[in-house]
């Protein structure tokens, strides 16, 4: 019995040539959720996709696009990527001239809005936007490429935000999680796990999104 956790499945770890099989692949394996992780080369050292990207998934889903925006003065495309079909978009507050702004630009459009957290970045410094968040994304690697082993000292971090929120923000956790240690996130307070490489890389990824479900809450 699955007890509302939800998994996105990071289409990073996707198959480039062929996005829109490993959308429905996504989909079929139990996916709740697609999650698409933005980076502009410049506030992580990687480069991905951008708005067509999203446009392009958004003709073929009616999933829930969970946009991540690894990018430099993200309120400069907000805008366009709520039009794009984003759902939820969040960003890092410390690459952005104004945090507040880019949630109030989010929000006009619409949309769902989130700040992410990298491992070294403040959280006491951002806790003023938390009660205009409606969700918060805890990162157990550092931004900018799929595949890394999770951070245990994060899992504090976890804690700390719940303790700080008092459960009334859903929390994203995002970062080297697989089936074997989805349990040691979900018992720190998340409610939604991103998973990129241990389900699109798996023998059975419908098995692996199906135990991260089913981990203790």
């Amino acid at each position: 019995m699955y007890n509302g956790i939800l998994v996105a499945p990071s289409i990073l770890s996707g198959d480039f040539c062929n996005m829109e099989r490993s959308v429905k692949d996504l989909e079929k394996w139990g996916g709740d959720w697609v999650h698409c992780d933005v980076m502009d080369g410049v506030y992580v050292p990687n480069l991905t996709f951008g708005m067509p990207m999203i446009s392009a998934i958004r003709k073929i889903t009616d999933k829930t696009l969970d946009v991540h925006l690894m990018i430099t003065k993200p309120e400069k495309y907000v805008e366009r990527f709520a039009d794009a079909g984003a759902d939820i978009i969040t960003f890092h507050p410390d690459a952005s001239s104004d945090p507040s702004a880019c949630i109030d630009l989010i929000k006009a459009k619409g949309k769902k809005a989130g700040i992410v957290f990298n491992p070294d970045v403040s959280i006491e410094k951002y806790a003023y936007l938390f009660d205009r968040c409606d969700m918060i994304v805890i990162m157990t690697v550092f931004a900018g490429y799929g595949g890394q082993k999770l951070i245990p000292e994060c899992i504090d971090r976890i804690k700390q935000i719940r303790e700080l929120t008092g459960g009334r923000v859903s929390l994203e956790v995002d970062g080297g999680i697989n089936a074997q240690n989805a349990s040691i996130v979900i018992d720190a307070g998340a409610s939604i796990i991103v998973a990129g490489s241990a389900v699109f890389n798996a023998a059975d990824p419908a098995d692996v999104i199906g135990k991260i479900k089913t981990c203790t809450k």
